[in-house]
C-alpha cells in the first residue's frame, strides 16, 4: 500500500503560514528589544526551529522511505516536535507584549474566556490529541484518508492543532485563564505517554484496519512512533519538572519570609512612632 501525498496547495499554505509566522515573530521580538524590553534570543530560535520542522513535515523529504514509515515521520514532525518547539517560543506572551493595544485587549479577553480554557485543559487536550491517534490508527480512517488527498490533509491539520493544544495546555507557559496544578499535568503526561506507547506497540503487531503495509514497514514505523514519541514526551516532562522545581523554590522562599521572626526592638520602635 502506498501513502497518499498531501495536496500541493495544502503544503504551500502551511509553508507560507510558517514562514510568515516566523517573520512576524522575529519582527515582534525585535520591536520589544528596540524599546528596551528583554526577550531571550533562545525563544526566537525555538519558534523558528518549530516552523522549520513543520515545513519539513508537510514537504515530506523522506519520500524514498517505506510508505507507513514516511507517514509516521510526518506525524512525528507535524504532531509532536513542531508543536513543542512552537509553544516553547511563547508566541502568545510575545504578542501580548508587542502588539498594539486593541489587539492586546482582544487577546486578553480571549485568554480569559471560559470556552477558550476548555480545549487547553490537559485532560481535554490529551483526549483530542492521543484519542485522535487511536481513532486514526485503530479504525479504517487511515485507509479511507489514503484515497482522499484532502481528507489526508484534514487529518494532518487535526494532528497539528491537537499537538499544539496539548503542548500549550500541558506546559502552560503563556498566560491562561486557569493554570492547572503540576500534579495534574504530570499525571496527564504519564497517561498520554502510556497511551502513545501502547498504540505504537500495537501497530508493531498489526497495521491499521484496511491497510496492507509490509511487515518491515510496520515494524520500522512503529519504532519511529515509539522512540520518537518517547523523546518528545521526555522533553515535555523536563520542562514541566523544571517549572515545578522553580515554583516549589518560590513557595519555599515565601514561606521562609513569612516565618522569619520580627527583629528585636522593631515593635517598640513602631509603637514609639505611633
Amino acid at each position: 500500500m502506498t501513502a497518499a501525498a498531501l495536496p500541493p496547495a495544502f503544503t504551500a499554505a502551511v509553508t507560507t503560514a510558517a514562514v510568515l509566522g516566523c517573520l512576524a515573530y522575529l519582527a515582534a521580538a525585535a520591536r520589544l528589544r528596540a524599546r528596551g524590553d528583554a526577550w531571550p534570543y533562545g525563544r526566537d530560535a525555538l519558534f523558528c526551529a518549530g516552523g522549520a520542522v513543520l515545513v519539513a513535515g508537510v514537504a515530506e523529504p523522506w519520500g524514498s522511505a517505506p510508505p507507513f514509515t514516511a507517514h509516521m515521520l510526518t506525524h512525528l514532525c507535524v504532531g509532536m516536535v513542531a508543536p513543542l518547539l512552537l509553544v516553547l517560543g511563547r508566541p502568545l506572551t510575545l504578542t501580548l507584549r508587542a502588539a498594539p493595544v486593541p489587539v492586546r485587549r482582544g487577546l486578553v479577553a480571549l485568554t480569559r474566556a471560559r470556552w477558550a480554557a476548555v480545549p487547553v485543559l490537559p485532560p481535554v487536550a490529551a483526549l483530542l490529541d492521543f484519542g485522535g491517534l487511536w481513532l486514526l490508527y485503530r479504525t479504517p480512517l487511515l485507509s479511507v484518508s489514503h484515497h482522499s488527498a484532502w481528507l489526508n490533509a484534514a487529518v494532518h491539520l487535526h494532528i497539528l492543532l491537537a499537538g499544539v493544544l496539548f503542548s500549550f495546555g500541558l506546559l502552560a507557559l503563556d498566560p491562561v485563564r486557569h493554570r492547572p496544578g503540576m500534579a495534574l499535568r504530570a499525571a496527564v503526561l504519564l497517561a498520554a505517554g502510556a497511551a502513545h506507547a501502547v498504540l505504537a506497540k500495537s501497530l508493531y503487531a498489526a497495521g491499521p484496519p484496511g491497510t496492507s503495509f509490509a511487515a518491515a514497514d510496520l515494524h520500522l514505523a512503529s519504532q519511529v512512533m515509539y522512540y520518537g514519541g518517547d523523546a518528545v514526551e521526555l522533553a515535555l516532562a523536563a520542562v514541566v519538572a523544571c517549572r515545578w522545581y522553580r515554583a516549589e523554590g518560590r513557595a519555599l522562599r515565601r514561606a521562609r519570609r513569612t516565618d522569619r521572626p520580627t527583629p528585636r526592638g522593631t515593635t517598640a520602635a513602631a509603637a514609639t512612632r505611633w
